[in-house]
């Protein structure tokens, strides 16, 4: 069973997505809150495997709430999706690099909500041929590539290297693996060793990581 909380200041938002996730024999809402300070206590309480989450909220916003939650220990396993209004949000560059596995824009279809938690929840990142690959190049390529992250690519073989691109291209695990003729397994560990080399809480931040160091090619950007 996955366990999902929803954070958003907007009442018909949370009841709406508890309605389509409680909908689910996969899926429960386990908790809610209408803002970030009282959404970090839910969390905290409830440690669900997925939180969706607003990212502009009253009080404390969502970015503020998602560093608070991505810094301790214990909810470790907990992956946050932040929730927009707007497919150009101007902070979700930042919600990305705070440790949020992904984002949804607010008016996506029950489907492909449904999809995103999944998986998440299953240790991918909402980052393949979406909206939210494109807004990474976006936010990407006004910034420039840092020389310091270059050189932490001396810290990854060959095969990790390989690994993180094809992250960043939005290849999912199966997907890499069949490109590369390795296990599913195989990829798992590459990318768990690169996490850990690069400091990155999840496959999000390699993929920031991997336009921000020029390991992506052009092409892709």
């Amino acid at each position: 069973m996955i366990t999902v909380a929803v954070i958003d200041d907007e009442a018909l938002v949370r009841y709406g997505l508890r309605v389509l996730l409680d909908g689910e024999h996969d899926m429960a809402v386990v908790a809610e809150a209408a803002d970030g300070r009282a959404g970090i206590d839910v969390v905290r309480a409830s440690r669900p495997d997925v939180v969706l989450m607003d990212i502009r909220m009253p009080d404390v916003d969502g970015i503020t709430a998602l560093a608070t939650i991505a810094a301790e220990p214990e909810l470790a396993g907990t992956r946050v999706i932040m929730l927009t209004t707007f497919e150009m949000d101007e902070y979700i560059f930042e919600s990305l690099q705070q440790g949020a596995s992904g984002f949804l824009v607010k008016d996506t279809g029950p489907e492909d909500i449904l999809r995103a938690v999944r998986l998440v929840a299953s240790g991918e990142s909402l980052l393949s041929p979406t909206v939210t690959h494109r807004v990474i190049r976006e936010f990407v390529s006004r910034r420039p590539r840092v020389a310091a992250n270059r050189d932490h690519l001396a810290r990854l073989t060959d095969r990790e290297r390989q690994v993180v691109a094809l992250i960043a291209e939005g290849l999912t695990s199966d997907q890499i693996a069949h490109r590369l003729f390795l296990s599913p397994a195989t990829v798992r560990t590459h990318t768990s060793r690169a996490m850990t080399k690069l400091h990155a809480v999840n496959r999000a931040q390699l993929v920031v990581f991997a336009y921000r160091s020029g390991l992506v090619p052009d092409q892709y950007r």
